[in-house]
């Protein structure tokens, strides 16, 4: 049967969408499940029996009483219309959840030794006896128009002949149970989610890239609708706003029809709480220039609503908006391309869809460079839904669980593969040194996907930070923005499943803004400067260009030259000029002119042109020694007086040639020479202080008045004469 049927269903490749475009009608997913007489059309139990038979439990062959055959994993036909893949999977889900019942009512009034069909065609014979006996057994009546598939009548001929025996052995069944109604045969657990789900409300996110919110209370009140402030007073065409989503309305489960204008130009976007708040939460938390990235099961309604989120927080700053970045690589191609068409016709236009694992994106990835959020939405349970069918195609969730929820239960080694994704998830996200806010959200009650994988994840990545040489500010959990301040002392928010709304775990991971490691970028401080009014003060007229700036560089430079060789050139050219009259004046002692009257010269010692310019201190002695010749006692007549009382003086040595400097009106600037000496000790000798004008020399004089010059000792006198030139 599964060629058979796979064949028969090639035609739910060309649907098209039946939905009116003038008339606003709810979905079917938002409605409850229960159907009128007419039934389901034959595509519908043609795909509802495909998907039963990849997903029906497979008893041990001792305890098997019908056999499906052996075919499993059928290819799902491709479905266009939405509206039949969803009845189609809401029939096989109930399907799953009674197949036991089905199975015994089928045994005990002999269906299949009566009717005998093959083994491949016993998932289509479920499927439509669980609709059948759900109706009370009453009739299809199928439409003028509707499309005919011949497996399917040939089943429901079947069925519609043997329906009495079939209704006795489901009434032997409630009384064999005691039991007054088939649901109470049903685990608790699913039944309690089976009757929340009838009275779940609907919940709907106004989309402030098309439109407002006030717009859409106009809209709603002009259409005879009146607001109520809580959600246990909805009833009738009623709404009232979200006790935690701002841009969320609430309105009765039993409302059946919408305004066209907020449905057809995706004004109003009708989708479920627990879809909604993992958007919220991290875009209250992200810095104002910061990305964000989507990683885990969701649609393309909850990657507008979070890039409708951003483009509003946005809204009065004048920088580029915000990227929302989504990772789609657990998605299919055709979930690909529904979700582009569906961002696309939101109006979003920061959206940017990621085709590789988020395993291998890494923080150095260029464009992740400004991602300051990550929204991890990852594979669960989905064990807190009410009706996790609607969720899992609206959200692209994990279909192979389906068998499993409709028992209640998921098994521990399903359960245990979720968390080991769910944490391989979580700790790639905290290892991006540039993000800041990670918020994980499930809709799981089993507390091994909620607290106990957020809290290992943080231990252990606080950890790593540790270790690592250049440590990270490490991850802490904040409260969430829809937790009661002052009340909710638990950092992470849970919803539970009740009447009015789905089961939620959201929890936010959070760390300060490292302080940069390096020097801001020039732009960003000439930004700031202009800010804070700092390039204000300075005027335009006395900016110097780069030019101007290296000129008086150079200049300071040459001038500091100048002023430190300036005494050594005045020494040297002195010196030079006293050697050009050596032989034909006799050298004049001190600054004393000479007479014009003939006048007898009186002697005079000369004073010494001494460079010298010491620097002592405690622990280091450095000297910058300039040697100049000393000249002997000259008096002003020819004859040498008597100095036998003192210390008999050595020739002077050679007077050290100085660089032929040519004159000229521009002074000349030479570089200095610095020599560093060992510190020497010159006891009662006169140095020569910068600080001076006029330097006072080590005079004595005799017994007749005339000066003398006196050497204290002779080391000092050999240290002088035995001096090399500097230049």
């Amino acid at each position: 049967m599964a060629d058979s049927q796979i064949s028969s269903s090639q035609d739910l490749n060309s649907l098209e969408n039946s939905a009116d475009s003038h008339i606003a009608v709810i979905s079917p997913e938002l409605q409850t499940t229960c159907q009128d007489q007419q039934g389901f059309q034959d595509r519908v139990y043609l795909l509802a029996s495909v998907i039963f038979q990849n997903n029906h439990l497979d008893k041990p062959p001792a305890l098997r009483v019908v056999n499906y055959g052996t075919e499993r994993m059928l290819p799902l036909p491709e479905v266009k219309n939405k509206d039949v893949l969803h009845r189609a999977y809401e029939l096989a889900f109930n399907t799953l959840k009674y197949q036991e019942f089905l199975e015994d009512i089928m045994t005990d009034s002999c269906f299949y030794l009566k009717q005998p069909m093959p083994d491949d065609q016993k998932s289509l014979a479920a499927v439509m006896l669980y609709e059948l006996q759900d109706r009370q057994f009453i009739p299809w009546e199928h439409g003028s128009e509707e499309e005919i598939i011949q497996e399917v009548r040939d089943v429901e001929n079947h069925l519609l002949r043997f329906k009495t025996k079939l209704a006795a052995s489901r009434a032997r069944y409630r009384i064999s149970h005691n039991i007054w109604s088939i649901d109470l045969i049903l685990p608790e657990t699913v039944r309690m989610k089976q009757e929340r789900s009838n009275s779940l409300p609907l919940y709907a996110w106004v989309n402030t890239l098309n439109s407002s919110l006030d717009e859409v209370y106009c809209v709603l009140k002009s259409a005879g609708f009146s607001v109520v402030e809580l959600i246990e007073q909805l009833e009738g065409r009623t709404f009232c706003r979200d006790p935690h989503c701002v841009d969320m309305l609430v309105l009765p489960a039993q409302l059946k029809t919408l305004p066209t204008q907020l449905l057809s130009s995706h004004k109003l976007i009708i989708q479920d709480k627990s879809c909604s708040l993992g958007p919220h939460a991290v875009c209250s938390q992200i810095p104002e220039d910061g990305d964000i990235l989507m990683v885990g099961c969701f649609s393309g309604f909850t990657v507008s609503h979070t890039a409708s989120l951003i483009a509003e927080k946005h809204k009065a700053s004048s920088n580029s908006l915000p990227t929302v970045f989504t990772c789609v690589s657990d998605h299919t191609h055709c979930q690909r391309e529904e979700l582009q068409r569906t961002v696309t016709a939101m109006g979003c236009k920061n959206v940017k869809l990621i085709s590789e694992n988020f395993q291998s994106l890494h923080c150095d990835d260029k464009r992740l460079q400004r991602v300051r959020a990550i929204l991890l939405t990852p594979r669960c349970s989905m064990s807190a839904l009410c009706n996790p069918v609607q969720f899992m195609l609206q959200e692209n969730g994990d279909t192979n669980l389906l068998q499993d929820l409709s028992q209640g239960a998921i098994p521990q080694r399903k359960l245990e593969a979720l968390v080991a994704h769910q944490k391989k998830d979580i700790d790639h996200a905290l290892k991006f040194a540039q993000v800041l806010v990670v918020v994980y959200s499930t809709c799981s009650s089993y507390p091994k996907e909620n607290e106990e994988v957020i809290y290992r994840a943080l231990e252990e990545s606080n950890a790593r930070s540790e270790e690592e040489e250049h440590k990270q500010v490490d991850f802490r959990l904040s409260a969430s923005p829809f937790s009661i301040p002052d009340q909710d002392a638990y950092p992470i928010f849970m919803l539970e499943p009740s009447r009015q709304n789905n089961g939620c775990f959201l929890a936010v991971f959070t760390r300060d803004q490292p302080e940069p490691k390096g020097e801001e970028m020039p732009h960003k401080v000439l930004l700031k400067a202009n800010a804070k009014g700092t390039l204000d003060k300075i005027s335009s007229d006395h900016q110097l260009t780069r030019k101007d700036q290296h000129g008086r560089t150079k200049q300071k430079k040459n001038q500091t030259r100048a002023h430190i060789s300036g005494p050594l050139l005045s020494s040297c050219i002195q010196l030079k000029k006293q050697e050009a009259k050596g032989s034909n004046s006799p050298p004049l002692c001190g600054h004393q002119q000479q007479s014009t009257q003939g006048k007898a010269k009186t002697p005079h010692l000369q004073d010494s042109k001494n460079t010298l310019s010491p620097t002592f201190s405690s622990s280091k002695q450095k000297s910058i020694v300039s040697i100049t010749s000393k000249k002997s006692i000259t008096p002003a007549v020819k004859t040498r007086p008597s100095i036998s009382n003192l210390h008999p003086v050595p020739p002077p040595p050679p007077i050290p040639v100085a660089p032929a400097v040519r004159p000229c009106k521009t002074q000349v600037v030479l570089k200095p020479v610095v020599l560093h000496l060992p510190p020497l000790n010159f006891p009662n000798f006169f140095l020569y202080q910068p600080g001076r004008t006029r330097a006072s020399p080590n005079l004595t004089h005799d017994k007749r008045g005339a000066p003398i010059t006196l050497y204290p000792s002779a080391f000092a006198r050999d240290a002088v004469f035995k001096s090399r030139a500097l230049f």
